[in-house]
């Protein structure tokens, strides 16, 4: 479970059931952080209430901060419930890239490695 989660309103009120539904699509996705980056890994999540446009429009915006990178995911759509869900798996798979791109360097020694010692044999 994350941690460090802010929540920021503008135009709007979060009420104690969107805060714990947003703290359980999204708190859970700490398993996609490395090990090494989970006690710096801090979340900021924002809603916004445009009244602007005529059916009401709600933005969503989840900002990670991690080692070496800053993730930032926008959704806006008409219910916040739905923006929340958008935005989990957009959350998630750049939270897995990050996890591919910072992970343990001798996991891809290992790797290669082995990919070397397979195309010998061929040979």
């Amino acid at each position: 479970m994350i941690q460090n989660l802010e929540f920021h309103a503008v135009h709007t009120e979060l009420n104690a059931d969107l805060k714990d539904y947003i703290k359980q699509k999204i708190g859970n996705l700490d398993k996609y952080v490395p090990a090494s980056a989970r006690r710096s890994l801090h979340l900021e999540v924002y809603a916004k209430e445009n009244k602007k446009h005529a059916p009401k429009q709600f933005e969503f915006e989840v900002v990670a901060h991690l080692p070496k990178e800053t993730i930032r995911i926008r959704e806006s759509t008409i219910n916040m419930h739905a923006a929340v869900d958008i935005v989990e798996p957009k959350l998630k798979q750049a939270l897995i890239r990050y996890k591919d791109t910072h992970a343990n360097p001798k996991r891809w020694r290992h790797l290669l490695k082995r990919a070397r010692r397979q195309d010998r044999n061929k040979e």
